[in-house]
């Protein structure tokens, strides 16, 4: 079940659909995103989720899943393929930049819902290929 709720997770993320990525989250969902803070709930994930489909068309590829024999842990790697449409305060000026960068997450389960997803990347090569 961990790993066909991380599928689920990412198969909405890629398929842009904030909702179906909210239905795999526990409603106390711990979010950790690389360089930044942590949110808590799904108000606060799904204000994030609307900020990134403003900002960000991204891709998940080459994905692989891993999950413990309990059900309760799990992790990913795969590779973004992104396009950066609008300024991300703080970050360079968007000009429909695109990007590939390989990335992470860790993720904690409870009755079969992510609880915590803790996300990875490379901000530094991120910056590089958007300021090309």
């Amino acid at each position: 079940m961990t790993r066909a709720t991380i599928e689920a997770y990412y198969a909405a993320f890629n398929a842009g659909d904030a909702n179906g990525m909210l239905a795999c989250l526990t409603d106390d969902i711990e979010h950790r995103v690389n360089e930044g803070g942590v949110r808590r709930g799904k108000e606060l994930f799904a204000e994030f989720c609307s900020h990134m489909g403003v900002s960000y068309r991204e891709q998940l590829k080459d994905m692989v899943i891993f999950a413990n024999d309990e059900g309760t842990r799990g992790a990913a790697e795969f590779v973004v393929h992104g396009e950066y449409l609008m300024t991300d305060p703080g970050l360079p000026e968007a000009r429909g930049q695109t990007y590939i960068l390989p990335a992470g997450a860790f993720f904690d389960l409870r009755d079969g819902k992510i609880s915590r997803v803790t996300t990875f990347y490379n901000l530094r090569d991120w910056i590089a290929q958007v300021s090309a």
